[in-house]
């Protein structure tokens, strides 16, 4: 094996590795341990931080293992990757964002000039829009973190019930972006029960070491909504659209139900939702107007014609 491609290998042997002996990579490789030691000695050089412990158990082990070795991308990849990254500018508040700012950056300042002239062209005749919101989400850092560490956090959160800030004591699952807004699943120890907040409405997050974290690593974003309707009273949905409805859809109504377009472009919606969702739901049906007729719940339906009326004597 060419040297130059056994140290590229061995750069992302031990980065990958949390320990490791001169011999485990002297046999890994098929050379002696002199040879490991003295490519040992050039990936130090080239900034690779090394760290060795002497004694029958010792070894070496890197240092800092979020240091990434160099990976080759094909000039597809390394477009498609930009843009991935150059999509989330129209987010004004992410929770990385001066890392992806910066990844960005050294991302596009490495690659050859051609493909620099290549992404700035399309730059111009691509993008990823997403609705612009006037509303502010500083704590989506604090949110995430603790999600990931499995930490409380005490928050002041307005509701459309209360719209003076009051406080709660949430442990989030994690956060999601979906139309323009951040939102936070979270089991609510006030509630004792799941909840999910956006991340607008939240004034003030800040850890809480008083309240014991609950152990919440099987919970995710993929699977907090089973959690939700294992324990809470469900209706079954089913909602008639029109081609109008089915492309006018709330992207938070499609997470909610399971959406299915039929080939003449008509579609509906059906699935079970908890009963307290019954307002928000009300809400959106309602701006779809006729392009969006209800069948099931009884409970939904009511609500709506409730709505409707209040809507009238408001124009009466």
């Amino acid at each position: 094996m060419p040297k130059s491609k056994r140290l590229l290998e061995l750069m992302m042997t031990v980065n990958r590795k949390r320990k490791f002996t001169v011999r485990e990579l002297a046999d890994e490789f098929g050379v002696s341990s002199r040879t490991i030691l003295r490519d040992l000695q050039e990936l130090s050089e080239l900034g690779v931080p090394l760290y060795s412990e002497v004694g029958p158990h010792g070894g070496y082990q890197v240092l800092n293992e979020r240091v990434l070795p160099p990976i080759a991308f094909t000039e597809e990849e390394a477009v498609s990757i930009f843009f991935a990254s150059h999509a989330l500018r129209h987010y004004k508040y992410l929770p990385f964002e001066t890392e992806a700012a910066q990844a960005l950056g050294k991302f596009y300042n490495y690659m050859s000039g051609e493909v620099r002239d290549r992404i700035d062209e399309l730059k111009n005749r691509v993008d990823f829009v997403t609705p612009q919101r006037k509303t502010e989400f500083p704590y989506l850092t604090t949110l995430l973190d603790a999600a990931i560490r499995q930490q409380v956090v005490a928050i002041e959160y307005e509701s459309p019930q209360r719209p003076k800030p009051t406080p709660r004591i949430i442990q989030p699952i994690g956060i999601y972006a979906s139309g323009g807004l951040w939102y936070c699943p979270a089991y609510c120890f006030e509630r004792k029960d799941f909840r999910l907040f956006r991340c607008d409405r939240i004034h003030n997050a800040v850890p809480h070491a008083d309240a014991s974290p609950l152990d919440l690593r099987h919970i995710h974003l993929g699977n907090w909504e089973d959690e939700i309707r294992s324990k809470r009273n469900i209706a079954s949905a089913h909602v008639e659209l029109s081609k109008i409805g089915v492309e006018s859809c709330d992207p938070e109504l499609v997470r909610r139900m399971n959406l299915h377009i039929r080939e003449d472009g008509t579609g509906y919606l059906n699935g079970s939702f908890p009963l307290e969702d019954i307002p928000f739901l009300a809400k959106t049906f309602i701006g779809l107007g006729r392009d969006a007729a209800v069948k099931e719940p009884k409970e939904l339906v009511d609500e709506i014609r409730n709505r409707l009326s209040d809507l009238l004597k408001t124009y009466q």
